[in-house]
């Protein structure tokens, strides 16, 4: 429960750290706007053109009587509609860290030598092309797990009471473990840290994850929520990375928070 509460904690330390810093805030909003009008025009596009896909794709309904056809497409078209919002949340993340990539590198980098108790902040010392490349191919291996997971849980969420109980909050957890390991994964790429690394780190802690994670995955399901608290989000989960790792952060107050007991886990080639 301690861990809860601590990650939860990372998440306001973040919004607190950008209302300090507000000439970055600005223009931390571009690239969350920029993907909310892709996934807005994405998401009113399936709703427009959705049951007639639905429809397309049931062929072997055609000959139904009524009412059953009609609910039967009906029942589809929401479920896919709402599948539809789960994946926007599980990718916004990716999709925003992507297009934003140059400021969100610089922000973190920002934090990290704001809390750090000599002033610096690691450096990958690659090209921001080879950054860009290692990002957006992690993002899609991260892509594949959520979708995964996604495809599971809906799977699941047929089964009678556990469907309409369980599996949703099982769902937010999921989303808000993704969530935090592309957040994390800025600090943490620059530090050389790859992807099974990262993995292996967050399971490690997984309530920590949860606690910072989960409740930011259920203000993302807000509209226009997550364009806002992006660079907070970023901001806090370089915080958590570096507790993640034992590394000491100086609090605002001038104190020195240590880090973890465990150590960081050997840096791999990426």
């Amino acid at each position: 429960m301690h861990d809860l509460g601590a990650g939860f904690g990372y998440l306001l330390k973040g919004q607190r750290w950008m209302a300090r810093h507000g000439r970055h805030y600005g223009f931390g909003l571009i690239p969350g706007l920029i993907t909310l009008v892709l996934y807005v025009a994405a998401l009113v596009a399936l709703a427009l053109w959705g049951q007639d896909f639905v429809t397309w794709a049931t062929p072997f309904a055609d000959d139904w009587s009524s009412p059953w056809q009609g609910l039967f497409r009906g029942f589809l078209t929401a479920v896919l509609f709402v599948l539809a919002l789960l994946l926007s949340v599980l990718t916004f993340t990716a999709v925003t860290l992507l297009i934003g990539q140059p400021f969100y590198e610089t922000l973190s980098e920002k934090v990290d030598r704001d809390v750090s108790p000599d002033g610096t902040a690691p450096e990958s010392g690659l090209p921001l092309w080879r950054e860009l490349w290692i990002s957006a191919r992690d993002s899609l291996r991260i892509l594949v797990r959520a979708v995964l997971w996604g495809v599971l849980l809906f799977a699941l969420g047929f089964v009678p009471f556990i469907g309409q109980t369980v599996i949703p909050v099982i769902g937010f957890f999921v989303t808000g473990f993704f969530l935090t390991e592309e957040l994390t994964a800025v600090a943490l790429q620059r530090r050389g840290i790859d992807l099974r690394a990262r993995l292996t780190l967050l399971r490690s802690r997984k309530t920590l994850i949860w606690g910072f994670g989960t409740p930011l995955g259920l203000s993302f399901l807000v509209p226009f929520v997550a364009v806002f608290l992006m660079p907070g989000a970023v901001a806090g989960a370089t915080m958590m990375a570096r507790e993640l790792l034992g590394e000491e952060t100086e609090e605002a107050e001038g104190t020195v928070q240590e880090g973890g007991d465990a150590g960081p886990p050997s840096p791999s080639g990426v």
